[in-house]
């Protein structure tokens, strides 16, 4: 999600300002074009300004969170599918995208290391979801944490150790989406009862990337962890405290650089 959406957002909510002033009848044509109104627009603005500042205002507090907001969401589901919730905790505690989850198989993960090969993600194409690579065809190794171990154990025995075989399907052995996995555990319901209006299927990759970052894991890693381009990305997780000592080391470098050209420029013969 980015800024673009965002003011995206705030044309449809405000169409008489797209074409104000400049005598187009930009508002005409906006509504002949898009007659329908986006409600609620204020709410998913907030969010949308939290996940590009403040991603940490997005997670889960706590491992018990997550274990009570797993087990409710199977209990509202039907014939109470373990597999949504197995879904749930792997990806807060991989920091993954929901797509990514749907992807994992047998034969990327590696149990002596007890480490995911990220390579693939579940999306949806014309007319029906397919496999393609991870957001901007980045690989990466994400580290599994020991209190989600044994649920991977049970689904790598669960499916025979089959190389290609997939970890986490829905009821049926199909693919997992983000609107999939709102609509059969009744998301919008249980996370309002837990009063986390806010939350998101992707907030549980907000979450874990939250919680890796809490456990002093090197800012160089955690990046690699999540895949992010930027490590401005990166150091929005941090607390604030190791956020400000991060920003202070980036400007002491830049200084130091700035430093070393200046002197180098005086040392050249002009």
């Amino acid at each position: 999600m980015d800024r673009r959406w965002l003011r995206h957002v705030h044309r449809q909510e405000h169409p008489r300002r797209a074409g104000a002033g400049n005598g187009t009848g930009g508002a005409r044509r906006h509504h002949r074009h898009q007659p329908g109104r986006i409600t609620g627009w204020k709410g998913e603005f907030k969010r949308a300004e939290d996940e590009l500042d403040d991603p940490r205002s997005l997670a889960l507090r706590d491992w018990q969170a997550l274990e009570e907001l797993a087990q409710a969401l199977v209990e509202r589901s039907a014939d109470r599918y373990a597999g949504w919730g197995s879904a749930v905790k792997f990806t807060a505690c991989t920091a993954a995208r929901i797509g990514e989850t749907s992807g994992v198989r047998t034969k990327d993960i590696n149990t002596r290391t007890w480490e995911w090969d990220v390579c693939r993600q579940t999306t949806p194409g014309p007319g029906r979801l397919m496999d393609k690579a991870t957001k901007g065809k980045q690989r990466r190794t994400v580290p599994i944490i020991p209190q989600i171990r044994p649920r991977v154990i049970q689904r790598l025995e669960a499916v025979g150790y089959r190389p290609m075989a997939r970890l986490f399907t829905g009821p049926r052995g199909g693919r997992i989406t983000t609107a999939v996995l709102r609509d059969a555990t009744h998301w919008d319901e249980v996370v309002v009862a837990f009063g986390y209006e806010h939350l998101r299927r992707h907030d549980l990759r907000h979450t874990g990337l939250t919680w890796i970052a809490d456990a002093r894991v090197k800012v160089h890693a955690l990046r690699l962890i999540a895949g992010h381009g930027s490590l401005v990305t990166t150091q929005r997780y941090l607390h604030p405290d190791r956020r400000a000592i991060g920003e202070a080391g980036m400007a002491l470098a830049v200084l130091d650089r700035l430093l070393r050209e200046r002197a180098a420029s005086r040392s050249t013969p002009g």
